[in-house]
């Protein structure tokens, strides 16, 4: 078996490649995570299960099924080593602002499309975390992003995307495209993603400047312009990574992730 990696801190690049420089390290770790205890066909459930070395694969004796670890899962059907996977993981684990499709490109030698696609599979897998709803003081904001800007000086601004959060205080964060910018629009957000055990809302805007200003500075420093259509994507990037900024397990958790979320199409993507 792999060694487990358990967080960031422990793990650098260098070590990050010297524990997974061949597929089968890559495989096992991901194995470990998958299957913890013993082998299970993803089609029958059944544990009656071959090894093929020389493919990497499983064949089931029951339903004859032959898969990878990979199988089903996010980085089903990737063409990619699975160390770039995990380079690309580290990477956008250490961007506290996010990383570009752009240097993902330079770091593990792809092409930009190659690099795009794989950032936003990752991005997806972590996008099916979900979110618990806070049950405490809760702080609304309704900062403007994306989009093109039709007029000059005050006033309001054509074509901008609404993205609104309501954050517990110290605590997590929601951040969500929304249409329209009017204050009942932010206190139905709020409402939705609050426990209903909680009455009264507490807004508080203009008390999220720390993720208000990561968010500027991944669009304006790191990313340098966003598409509507997915910026809700780069949006659950970076409220995963602030909601676990304290995770010592970040790296196994996002990996854990990418091999239970189901895989997301080029053409689904871009469609």
């Amino acid at each position: 078996m792999s060694p487990m990696i358990k967080n960031s801190e422990d793990v650098n690049l260098d070590s990050l490649i010297e524990m997974h420089r061949s597929e089968e390290k890559c495989r096992a770790y991901l194995e470990e995570l998958r299957w913890p205890d013993e082998v299970i066909c993803p089609r029958c459930g059944a544990k009656s299960i071959s090894r093929i070395h020389k493919r990497g694969q499983y064949n089931c004796k029951i339903c004859r099924y032959q898969f990878s670890v990979t199988s089903g899962t996010a980085l089903h059907d990737s063409h990619l080593p699975l160390w770039k996977w995990f380079t690309t993981v580290y990477v956008m684990i250490e961007s506290k602002k996010g990383i570009s499709a752009n240097q993902v490109k330079r770091t593990i030698g792809v092409s930009y499309k190659t690099a795009w696609y794989l950032c936003h599979r990752i991005r997806a897998a972590i996008s099916e975390a979900g979110f618990e709803k806070s049950d405490g003081i809760v702080e609304g904001d309704e900062p403007r992003a994306g989009g093109k800007t039709n007029s000059f000086g005050r006033g309001p601004k054509e074509n901008k995307t609404i993205v609104v959060y309501p954050i517990k205080r110290g605590d997590r964060a929601v951040l969500q495209v929304v249409d329209g910018a009017a204050h009942k629009t932010l206190q139905q957000f709020i409402r939705e993603n609050r426990s209903p055990d909680e009455a009264r809302d507490n807004v508080k805007p203009d008390n999220n400047e720390i993720v208000w200003s990561l968010l500027k500075r991944s669009i304006f420093g790191s990313y340098h312009k966003l598409s509507t259509k997915h910026l809700d994507a780069y949006l659950k990037e970076l409220e995963w990574r602030h909601n676990n900024r304290e995770n010592p397990y970040l790296f196994r958790a996002i990996m854990l992730k990418l091999i239970t979320a189901d895989n997301l199409p080029y053409q689904v993507l871009i469609h």
